[in-house]
């Protein structure tokens, strides 16, 4: 069966979906890297998305960027709907196969990830969507991946972001310099991010 019909994805695509009250059905799919490319170049070269570290790059070099993500076992890249339109992006990645793991002591369970959130678009801005989404994201990473903590390394200045992790139960971990990667398929410059963790009993107590 097509993952595709009528050009979006049908239910089956999803290696996640969830039910969010007062919201409607988060899907979570393994993005298309030329399928989605439009999409996620629109979002990532947004001003909003500075922190993203993607904004001035073509189309076709997100698609790129993204298909060589694809062909990683360590690292993949998540569209998110919610009933069937994009409102978000989900990377998750190995710490020990990541340059975060160089700047703290990775737990075995640990699960990096970094997360886009899409503009409002013609839904407007929605009180609690943020929490909710992440939610569902967490939901996801913890308990249908089963690991048991989730580490973020949001760059210290997006302070947006990082009281978004802490509202959500993250604890605050220390101020860390991720080094520069210059790599022939990979270039990603220095970074002074603000680590965080989420331990699984803490999101899911009980």
């Amino acid at each position: 069966m097509s993952d595709r019909q009528d050009g979006r994805y049908v239910r089956d695509a999803y290696v996640h979906e969830q039910v969010v009250d007062g919201f409607g059905t988060v899907g979570i799919r393994p993005l298309d890297a030329e399928g989605d490319a439009d999409v996620v170049h629109g979002w990532v070269s947004e001003e909003r998305a500075a922190f993203w570290g993607m904004n001035g790059l073509t189309r076709d070099q997100v698609a790129e960027t993204y298909a060589h993500m694809s062909g990683l076992d360590t690292h993949h890249a998540f569209l998110t709907e919610l009933d069937g339109e994009p409102v978000a992006l989900l990377q998750t990645y190995e710490p020990t196969e990541d340059r975060v793991g160089e700047c703290y002591p990775v737990e075995p369970g640990d699960i990096g990830v970094h997360v886009l959130i899409a503009p409002p678009g013609g839904r407007g801005a929605r009180p609690g969507w943020s929490a909710a989404l992440m939610g569902a994201f967490a939901s996801y990473v913890l308990v249908g991946l089963d690991r048991t903590r989730v580490v973020v390394d949001p760059d210290v200045r997006n302070e947006k972001a990082v009281a978004r992790f802490l509202r959500q139960g993250f604890e605050r971990g220390p101020v860390v310099t991720l080094p520069e990667i210059d790599l022939p398929d990979v270039y990603l410059p220095e970074k002074k991010a603000q680590l965080a963790f989420l331990r699984r009993e803490v999101a899911f107590p009980g």
